[in-house]
This record gives structure tokens, sequence and C-alpha cells, in this order.
């Protein structure tokens, strides 16, 4: 692989992890900003709140993923990435400067749903667009390795806000934290998508995009377009990702809270058993993408289905009744292997089954339509089985999506042998 695709690769991720990072710092910093944006009452119904606007966000992912996705496929995949970096970038700021609700009531809250709309478009256009990028920019052997790279941001933009929230809960303490430390999050994150506008417009153009755009007759990227000629890849998208995000939302964002509301562990200590556990799970992504490219894409896939739907369940039940933390790390981390054979390589799965006139699309909306209807809601789901005093419903509800896609998974052709990426 020559230094300049490299680049792109490694520059496109950095991209990516900012995004993501900016996105996560909502999820990260919500037991802090949560009473600052809501009428006074317990815990869980404030943090039910946040979880609602949580989920708004990615209610706008697939107007953002058609929007965007288009507009990658007409345009080129890096004029998808600098637009949405720069919504993104909006989202961010509003959040780090908007006034409480004591301060201005309702006002407060809707400038909130307001941010979260603007970065739920930015990431819908985000996933297509950074997903077909690193997809077509790597080399046909190594396309499971490098787009493993697009869950290596993922969680890297994860674990960078968690690291935030270590380092603000050690230096500056809980009660700062509280009042006024959890805009620093926000604030970081704006500055940072400033600097990556920067860098992705120092990016090449792939491939697949400039041998399509080169074309006269090429069709035109558009919702019936994508529905008319890829009915059943439409359909296979959303299949294989209804299971995972769900699980991938459940075993991440929401364990941060389980650990806290409910396995009785402070704030701090939650944090750091996360903090831990996703580093080690962002490092084991490019090894499973490396499996999959010597393998193939469909036993990893069907490993998360089957270990998902068996031991989701007696996993969170054995969480519910641990309080020491190296058990607590263990079982966490047993779920985020167990996951890892779904985020290491949906991307690539996904850009392989469509051609490069509409893969940005393609790639982007039944992604996001799924990921707005399992994995956004997945958190706020959880809260209200636990409000409503079944929290292990919510165990079985992640259990009955990964089954549906094990389905899915086990009668999906093998896409590393009829891949759609024509390009070297």
């Amino acid at each position: 692989m020559n230094q300049r695709r490299t680049f792109n690769i490694l520059g496109g991720s950095a991209g990516n992890l900012v995004e993501w990072f900016d996105w996560y710092v909502y999820s990260a910093f919500a037991l802090y900003f949560a009473p600052v944006f809501f009428p006074k009452g317990d815990a869980t119904a404030q943090l039910l709140n946040t979880a609602a606007i949580f989920a708004v966000g990615f209610v706008m992912r697939p107007i953002g993923a058609w929007i965007m996705g288009i507009y990658a496929d007409r345009r080129g995949r890096k004029a998808g990435l600098t637009l949405s970096v720069t919504l993104m970038c909006i989202g961010s700021l509003l959040i780090a400067v908007a006034p409480t609700y004591a301060a201005a009531g309702v006002l407060s809250p809707a400038i909130l749903v307001l941010a979260r709309i603007i970065q739920g478009l930015s990431l819908g256009g985000e996933y297509g667009a950074s997903a077909t990028y690193l997809s077509e920019m790597a080399s046909r052997e190594h396309r499971g390795f490098w787009s493993s790279f697009q869950y290596v941001t993922i969680i890297g933009g994860q674990l960078t806000a968690l690291a935030l929230l270590v380092l603000l809960q050690v230096t500056i303490g809980e009660a700062a934290l509280q009042a006024w430390g959890w805009r620093i999050g926000f604030a970081a994150g704006g500055v940072l998508a400033i600097v990556v506008f920067f860098i992705r417009r120092r990016l090449d153009e792939t491939l697949s995009y400039e041998n399509v755009a080169a074309k006269s007759d090429r069709r035109q990227s558009n919702l019936v377009t994508l529905f008319r000629d890829h009915p059943r890849e439409v359909l296979l998208v959303m299949a294989l990702t209804a299971g995972g995000t769900a699980a991938f939302y459940a075993y991440t964002i929401y364990l941060q809270k389980f650990l806290a509301n409910t396995s009785d562990f402070d704030r701090a200590t939650a944090s750091r058993i996360m903090t831990v556990a996703l580093t080690i799970m962002l490092l084991i992504q490019p090894l499973a993408g490396r499996i999959s490219d010597a393998i193939g894409r469909k036993p990893m896939m069907i490993f998360f289905g089957a270990g998902a739907t068996l031991l989701t369940y007696p996993l969170f039940v054995a969480l519910e009744r641990t309080h020491d933390v190296v058990p607590a790390f263990m079982l966490v981390m047993a779920s985020l292997v167990i996951v890892t054979g779904y985020t290491s390589i949906n991307a690539i799965i996904k850009a392989e089954m469509f051609p490069a006139d509409i893969r940005a699309l393609g790639v982007a909306l039944p992604y996001a339509i799924a990921n707005a209807l399992f994995g956004g809601t997945a958190e706020y789901v959880a809260l209200w089985f636990k409000n409503a005093g079944h929290e292990r419903w919510f165990y079985i509800y992640i259990s009955l999506l990964a089954a549906a896609s094990l389905i899915a998974y086990i009668r999906m052709r093998e896409t590393k042998h009829t891949s759609l990426i024509e390009e070297d």
C-alpha cells in the first residue's frame, strides 16, 4: 500500500473519530448535564429525558443519510465528509453554550434538541461517506482490515469522550462537572471538528468515484433508483444492522449507566471500567477485520449473532449481581468481544453490496433506518423497562433482535467473493 493511500485512510479515519467523539460526548456526560437541562426529578426520569433526545438525533440520521448519501454519490466522498464534519461542529458548539433550564426554561432543552437534530443529520451522512471512502480506498486483499477502522474510530470517539470525562472527574471533581465542566466536552468537540475540516479538504478522492463520475451515462443516485434496483440489498442491510446496532449500544453506551444505576458502582468507577474495556475492544477491531480477509465476512457475523442471542441475558444478569471491579470488567469485556464480530466488518459488507454510483446512499440509508429504530432507541428502551420494574425484559429484547439478524447472517452471500467494489 503506497504512502498516499495510507494517508487518505488514516486521515479519513481521524475525521471519523472526531465526528463520533462529538456524538458520544452527549452520552458520556449525560449523568452530569441531565439535571441542567430538565426540571428537578429523580435520576432515572432525567436520564430518560436525555435518552429521548439522544433518540431524536437517531431519528434524523435517516434524513441525513438520504440527503448526504446522494450528495456523496453525486459530488464525491470527500465533499460528503467535509459537509458532515461542518454540521457536527455547529451542533457541538450549540450545546457548549446552551443556557440551563433554571436560566431559560423550556428554551434550554429546545436548544439541546436542535443541536442533536443537526448532529443527527451530520452523522447520518458521515457513516455512509466514511464507510464508502475507507472501503473504496483500501486495497482488495486488505479491505476487511482497513474498513475495520470505521469502528476503530467509532469506538475511539466513544473512548476519547470517556477518557475526557475521567480526566475531568480527577482534575476538577464531581461538583464542578455537574455545574459547568460538562461543557468542556462539547467545546472540545467543536474545536476538533474545525481541525478535521481542514484535514478532509486535503484528502484524495477515491478511484471508484472518479471512474463513475467520468461516465456520461451514469445512473442518478436517488431513492427511486435505490429501492427499484436494489431492494434485496436494502432489506439485507437493515436486517443485518438491527441486531448488531442494538447490541452495540446496549453493550457500550448503556452499560456505563447500567453499572452505575443497576450494579451500584459509583459513576467514576463505571466510567473507568468502560474506558479500559473499550480500549481493548478498539485494539481488536483490526485483528477481526484481518481474520475476515482470511476466512470471509460471513463466519464473523454468525459468531456475533449466535453469541449475542445466547449470552446477552446471562451476561446482564451476572452484571446485576456483580459489585467487584474485576468480575464486572470481565463480563463487560466478554460482551464487547462478541459484538466485535459485527462491528469490525459491517461497513465493508454493506459497501461490497452496492455499485459505486449509488454506494454511499445504499450504505447509509438502510443502515440509518435500522440504527434509528433499534440503536438510537436501545438506551431509552432499557431505561423504560427499568423504570417500569421489568429491567430483564430489555435483555430478552436484545437477544431477540440478535436472533433475527442471525437468520440474515446465515442466509446472506459471502460478500468477500461477490464484492461490487471493482477497483484494486
